[in-house]
């Protein structure tokens, strides 16, 4: 049987096949990374900064119940992101242990800083009020608020819920040090991705998880075999 031959509509299907697969996904990694964390042993997950679609808001949505829909998100997802990052580095996938979000966000409240002043502090100076390596922080944009929180009492009032539709998420990782960007990984997704902050997670770390920098090889992770020795 002869091979088929790719006629142009074929190789422009491929290409374009392809080109869905990774759109919407831009990934960035220190080009020292390896040099750079090779002492990290703790990191630590802040609160995220989220924000709405203001167009698709309500008219008569006031701007603090967008603030505490936003804050109770910005938690929820914080909780959500650590206890999965916790779960896959008990199972020995990653060289690094996470900072129980609790302890974070006691010493931050311990040292004046809230998650609206977050922005007024260098990376290295919150690394260090919290006895850090590095921290994960991130910006999540979505077109509603998720089922969740405030946000369930938004949906009785104001009469929108299911799915947020499309969800822009950025996530970032710095050094503890020196405040250096080490990594960073952009993603947005459409259709009903995240009606939860779990969700969100769910699917964030599915797209994350072969990329995370501080991810063991699979070698690494192997248990070494006892060494056969001869009666």
């Amino acid at each position: 049987m002869r091979p088929q031959r790719l006629t142009p509509l074929g190789i422009l299907t491929g290409m374009l096949i392809a080109a869905t697969a990774f759109a919407g996904a831009q990934q960035y990694t220190h080009p020292k990374f390896s040099e750079l964390t090779q002492t990290h042993k703790s990191v630590a997950i802040l609160p995220f900064k989220v924000t709405f679609n203001m167009k698709n808001m309500p008219k008569n949505t006031t701007p603090e119940m967008l603030d505490q829909a936003a804050r109770d998100e910005a938690s929820e997802f914080q909780r959500q992101l650590y206890a999965r990052f916790l779960q896959r580095a008990n199972d020995g996938e990653y060289s690094v242990e996470f900072q129980d979000v609790d302890q974070t966000n006691a010493l931050l409240t311990r040292a004046g800083i809230t998650p609206d002043s977050l922005a007024g502090h260098t990376r290295d100076e919150v690394a260090r009020i919290l006895g850090v390596d590095a921290l994960i922080s991130g910006t999540i944009h979505q077109s509603r608020p998720t089922s969740t929180g405030t946000a369930i009492a938004t949906n009785l009032i104001f009469g929108f819920g299911g799915s947020t539709e499309r969800v822009d998420i950025t996530m970032l990782l710095h050094n503890g040090v020196d405040g250096a960007l080490l990594w960073s990984y952009d993603h947005n997704d459409k259709g009903g991705l995240s009606d939860s902050p779990e969700a969100m997670t769910k699917s964030l770390l599915k797209k994350v998880a072969g990329n995370f920098p501080y991810r063991k090889s699979i070698a690494a992770k192997r248990t070494p075999a006892e060494p056969v020795t001869s009666k």
